[in-house]
């Protein structure tokens, strides 16, 4: 849903937390804009209302965290792996190493965040309640504040009043938003098809991307630009995380039932371990142009990778004599096999970063023999037909 790499904050639950760049952005603007509302309510002490909204801001973001663990503990506990949670520009997302493959499962991560949020909601509106009653609590409400209530009591107002709209804004009945995500799970219940109901709960979604970019430059017009320009812009980003959340499912679901055996060369190019290194270079880099090639014992078991750098690093006059044993490279075989009968998307889960750095994996069967090898080409045009 956008690029980068994210800062890595924490690990809570074994789970990485991270921020992209733009949260960094998000989180001036919200600090800057809640001192301005609290120095209204507390004049004169400006750093009280500094601290308050540098509390505030972070208490909010610590709860689109909580929220997003919900979909992330719920989600694992499903057999579903989670690669972390990163904070952005419009909020959070827990980024998942494959979509769920049942209705139930849809249904229960997406719900899961929600009922965090409600808890939240809940528990912040009950230690506010508590602690002044329910009158008085409600006259601290941010938005329309009556006096000044204790700071305490601002804060949980604030963060029971931010975590309501959050709840809200996330049900939403449009895919790629918790809500559309529960209207996937029932039509996917009811039509038993994931793709087919993709389609439809992303539609819905595009449908309220368009409210929000009307209702942005309404709001615009009538004085508020900013507030409309960031309506607009979450419209169009709804838009656009629908439309690529349905590309997504697609693809996942072309390579459904798709193993390693089925996209590999089952044809694969590998060096001897007892050849001469003179002989790698003339029947292997030369003829082939690769840069690299596994190297296999007698029985064909790959036992590392051979680089041109690595044979060139030994003086020329030994190259007769040299063989591809002395040479390897075998710690560079960590993450660089599967096994035949290996789903495909979870192939691309676990090979992701040796499909990066080398654009291929070995593939090899049961007794770790050498069947074939991916490469990023062949995952290409599996994918292919997919991608419109």
């Amino acid at each position: 849903m956008f690029g980068g790499r994210s800062i890595k904050l924490v690990e809570l639950f074994g789970i990485r937390i991270g921020v992209d760049l733009s949260w960094f952005i998000v989180l001036f603007l919200i600090i800057w804009s809640l001192a301005i509302g609290y120095g209204e309510i507390y004049p004169g002490d400006e750093w009280l209302s500094f601290g308050l909204a540098t509390a505030s801001a972070l208490l909010f973001f610590a709860s689109v965290v909580l929220h997003e663990l919900g979909h992330a503990l719920i989600a694992i506990r499903n057999g579903i792996g989670i690669v972390g949670i990163d904070l952005f520009l419009f909020g959070g997302v827990a980024k998942m190493r494959r979509d769920t493959d049942s209705a139930g499962v849809e249904f229960r991560v997406a719900i899961a965040g929600p009922l965090v949020s409600l808890m939240i909601v809940v528990i912040c509106a009950g230690a506010g309640v508590g602690l002044v009653g329910f009158d008085a609590f409600l006259a601290a409400n941010p938005f329309a504040p009556q006096g000044a209530p204790a700071p305490v009591v601002a804060v949980l107002a604030y963060l029971a009043s931010i975590n309501a709209l959050l709840l809200a804004f996330n049900l939403i009945p449009g895919y790629p938003l918790d809500g559309g995500r529960i209207v996937r799970a029932i039509a996917w219940k009811i039509t038993g098809d994931r793709t087919r109901a993709t389609r439809f709960a992303a539609t819905i979604g595009r449908g309220f991307s368009y409210v929000l970019i009307a209702l942005g430059l309404y709001v615009a017009m009538i004085g508020d630009f900013f507030g409309g320009l960031w309506l607009g812009v979450i419209g169009l980003f709804l838009g656009q995380a629908a439309r690529g959340s349905v590309l997504q499912t697609e693809i996942a679901s072309q390579l459904d039932g798709l193993t390693v055996a089925d996209v590999m060369d089952s044809q694969p190019v590998a060096v001897p371990l007892g050849l001469t290194l003179d002989r790698t270079l003339d029947e292997f880099f030369l003829r082939y142009r690769e840069d690299w090639f596994p190297v296999v014992d007698e029985e064909g078991r790959p036992l590392g990778l051979i680089t041109r750098e690595a044979i060139e690093a030994i003086p020329e006059e030994r190259h007769a004599t040299a063989t591809a044993a002395e040479v390897i490279a075998r710690d560079e075989l960590g993450g660089l096999q599967a096994r035949l009968d290996e789903p495909i998307e979870a192939f691309i889960d676990h090979h992701r970063d040796g499909l990066a750095r080398l654009g291929a994996v070995l593939a090899v069967d049961a007794h770790g023999i050498l069947r074939g090898i991916v490469t990023t080409d062949r995952l290409r045009r599996a994918l292919r037909p997919a991608v419109r």
